[in-house]
């Protein structure tokens, strides 16, 4: 059974100055590990630190403002926390990149194209390619999580670049897990994490939000029954909701229907029919 937070592991949290990995972060001082914290924020970064070194003391604490895009800055930081505190026992690729999607839309400015790829897609291979073969001499059991996001499955109008990233953290995830699990005598597992409507950074909480809190349990005891498509709930949107979702684009496929044909004209009254059934398999409450 994967656990994310163990006594006397080692966590690198990934983007863990605010939102979910903050959350992460304080779950695992509180369950006794030691933390390395990254994170491009500086100010939000030494807040961070500053609190979880009152926890967990500066000896069990790596604090490193960098880049995950720069793959020499992860492979340093990894051999000072190999050094420091020992190889990961959870390593949890959770900073990204929102770039607004611009006027152009397909045709946004090339430079936020290349960042949200070099963070979102590149900072979790940079993070595997770093932490991952310490992690695998040291034989342990360990958790790797990549925080993708729905918008990579589901695909809505609007931020072609961001959900192009997001799609591919999963592709890379689904690669990732496949990998681990094939290796012999491996005891490392490797997930995705996909957050709903989330109350993240500095955003004011509002109605129908998850807090970072509420998708950390969640991650928590998804990890625990190993479960690798981590996919969280939202006060507005079960996971029944989001299953026909996903459902319907992965059948544009294998119906050759127009690209995104849930937001075609053509296919509203289909997809607004398809939404009121029940899918197979399905429990009493809906939620498959």
């Amino acid at each position: 059974m994967a656990e994310c937070f163990v006594a006397d592991g080692v966590a690198v949290i990934t983007g863990g100055a605010s939102g979910i990995g903050r959350a992460a972060a304080r779950r695992a001082a509180a369950a006794g590990m030691k933390i390395t914290l990254v994170d491009i924020n500086a100010a939000k970064l030494a807040d961070m630190g500053a609190e979880l070194a009152g926890i967990v003391g500066h000896d069990n604490l790596v604090v490193e403002r960098l880049d995950v895009s720069d793959p020499a800055a992860m492979l340093a930081l990894a051999q000072q926390v190999n050094a420091k505190l020992g190889s990961p026992t959870l390593l949890m690729n959770n900073a990204a990149a929102f770039v607004g999607g611009g006027p152009g839309g397909i045709l946004d400015d090339n430079a936020n194209w290349q960042r949200v790829f070099a963070v979102n897609v590149l900072g979790p291979v940079n993070g595997v390619q770093a932490f991952l073969p310490a992690m695998l001499d040291a034989g342990r059991p360990a958790v790797i999580i990549n925080t993708g996001s729905k918008q990579g499955l589901t695909n809505p109008p609007g931020n072609p670049a961001y959900n192009t990233s997001k799609a591919a953290v999963n592709a890379y995830s689904q690669n990732l897990a496949r990998d681990l699990r094939e290796r012999e005598g491996c005891a490392i597992s490797a997930h995705l994490l996909i957050p709903g409507w989330t109350t993240t950074g500095d955003a004011v909480h509002r109605p129908g939000a998850w807090l970072p809190e509420q998708v950390v349990d969640h991650m928590e005891s998804e990890v625990r029954a190993d479960h690798f498509f981590i996919l969280c709930p939202d006060e507005e949107t079960p996971n029944a909701t989001d299953h026909k979702r996903i459902l319907w684009n992965a059948m544009d496929i294998i119906e050759n229907r127009p690209a995104l044909s849930r937001w075609h004209p053509d296919y509203s009254q289909a997809f607004a029919d398809f939404m009121k059934q029940d899918l197979p398999g399905s429990t009493k409450d809906g939620d498959a």
